[in-house]
């Protein structure tokens, strides 16, 4: 990976859109990126390890809002750790609550897989097992 990245590039690395990039430095998720002299933003190896992190707190659930009140926090007071420790901990509580929840639905699931094999060894239907008549 070069030093400066183009947008296009940021985006393909990141999995995040043009258009999204631009949205995340307009709302202030990213600071302002530094500029070519043609204009072009040239992202550096920093700016996209931050965009990696601001994309895995989207995906496990973080509002948009709430990202930005991290990204504040870093710029505002980068020696205050306190505050960004708890924004996360409170984050990941609810990664790991949202993730028990899908393990409960998962093991239905499972549960439900292995008595349709059980049926389908036996070549049983289970229309009574849904509708009773």
């Amino acid at each position: 990976m070069t030093s400066e990245l183009t947008i296009q590039q940021v985006a393909e690395a990141t999995g995040l859109s043009v258009h999204a990039l631009r949205y995340y430095e307009k709302v202030g998720l990213l600071a302002p990126i530094q500029r070519a002299a043609n204009g072009h933003r040239r992202y550096s190896v920093e700016d996209v390890a931050w965009l990696e992190f601001l994309v895995r707190l989207r995906t496990t659930g973080m509002s948009i809002q709430q990202v930005l009140a991290f990204a504040n926090l870093v710029r505002e007071n980068p020696h205050d750790v306190q505050q960004r420790r708890l924004l996360l901990e409170a984050h990941r509580d609810k990664v790991k609550r949202n993730l028990e929840e899908l393990a409960h639905h998962l093991h239905a699931i499972e549960l439900k897989i292995a008595h349709y094999q059980e049926l389908e060894a036996k070549g049983e239907s289970d229309r009574n097992c849904i509708f009773k008549e």
